[in-house]
């Protein structure tokens, strides 16, 4: 069952992996006890589906338990190789959660026990590196992500050589966050060999080559190149919707890209058409209140605002904000995303008393972030 709930989750039929992976820690739980390394690989699995539900609260409950038992000398203890994946897991949900710097802290300190315990080569110290870099990212700390990153890939070069799948997905972080600094060019640069490597080793139609057509769309977008941009982002999404279906979020995830490149070319009835599309099949995969739904909604409130269509717009805006301020807290980037948008749309309803109390509220949330 447990071998099932993990093919499910790969197909990204995560109710389906939530139910049999339930089963099975509960059968191990009666069987062998709630401390047998077996049971904590179940709630480990089980945390991990929770967090691609997008249920990062209940996620983090079933990490701390686990990490909590796993640091216990008479099961594995502080340095086990388990015990760090645990941390860096629980990292992971602070990330997703927008507790960074709690997720900093916890990265910090596997990558210090991985370098002293297995060296600065080992691909587990590695991987250390690049969560960390990610995480500074999150902070805007983007020079120190940059550092961090030209390191893993400089180790990784040398160690797998230049077109092992490790250096390029390496290659690819580097270049989204040249993309953070707004060295486009570079970004650019580093994204057409990534893709370029992979088209020759993997093939036109390998799910990490679509990945990094779509990166590179991304980056054509961030330099006004929106030809360019569509017509690579179509190619994905055709490519995806033949070999996926059209309700996997890869498929989802191009639709909404392809939204967003429509709605830079001022196409705004067709970026709508998508995006009301990608919102229906979201709220009826993952549910009304998981991020990607969320990000849907507040994508077509977006596109409803560049149509003039405000109360269409208000509506949804105010169902985002109050959903992510439930599940992702009140100091959550997104949320405060969220506030930003409903005070425009305020503006523009010429409501302009609570539009000043918004963006007072969230210029005091982001204050205090700082501090």
């Amino acid at each position: 069952m447990g071998n099932i709930a993990k093919l499910y989750s790969r197909l990204g039929r995560w109710k389906e992996a939530e139910e049999l992976e339930i089963q099975v820690l509960e059968v191990r739980k009666r069987l062998i006890g709630l401390k047998d390394p077996d049971t904590l690989s179940s709630m480990n699995n089980l945390a991990r589906i929770y967090s691609d539900l997008g249920r990062w609260k209940e996620a983090e409950e079933l990490q701390i338990q686990v990490l909590e038992a796993r640091k216990m000398k008479k099961i594995l203890g502080l340095e086990h190789p388990d015990t760090l994946s645990s941390i860096s897991n629980l990292a992971s949900t602070y990330s997703n959660l927008g507790r960074w710097k709690e997720a900093e802290k916890l990265q910090i300190q596997v990558l210090g026990v991985r370098k002293r315990v297995l060296g600065l080569e080992h691909p587990g110290t590695l991987s250390s590196m690049g969560n960390l870099a990610r995480i500074y990212s999150d902070l805007g700390k983007w020079k120190e992500a940059e550092k961090l990153e030209a390191q893993v890939l400089e180790v990784r070069k040398r160690v797998l050589g230049p077109e092992h799948p490790n250096t390029l997905l390496s290659m690819g972080n580097l270049a989204s966050t040249y993309s953070g600094l707004g060295r486009w060019k570079e970004a650019e640069e580093l994204k057409v060999q990534v893709m370029e490597i992979r088209k020759c080793v993997l093939g036109q139609e390998h799910p990490n080559t679509l990945l990094s057509m779509g990166n590179l769309a991304s980056t054509y977008s961030d330099l006004g190149r929106w030809e360019e941009a569509e017509e690579l982002q179509a190619q994905v999404l055709k490519i995806r919707n033949r070999m996926l279906g059209l309700d996997h979020p890869s498929t989802l995830s191009s639709m909404s890209n392809l939204a967003r490149i429509y709605g830079d070319l001022g196409r705004w009835k067709e970026a709508e058409e998508l995006d009301v599309q990608v919102l229906d099949i979201r709220r009826r995969v993952l549910g009304p209140e998981h991020p990607s739904t969320l990000l849907s909604m507040g994508n077509l409130a977006s596109t409803y605002s560049n149509l003039q269509r405000w109360k269409e717009a208000e509506e949804l805006q105010m169902q985002v904000l109050e959903a992510r301020k439930r599940v992702l807290g009140p100091k959550h980037q997104d949320t405060l995303l969220s506030m930003g948008n409903l005070a425009v749309i305020y503006r523009n309803l010429g409501r302009w008393k609570e539009a000043k109390e918004l963006t007072v509220q969230e210029l005091k949330v982001r204050q205090r972030i700082v501090a």
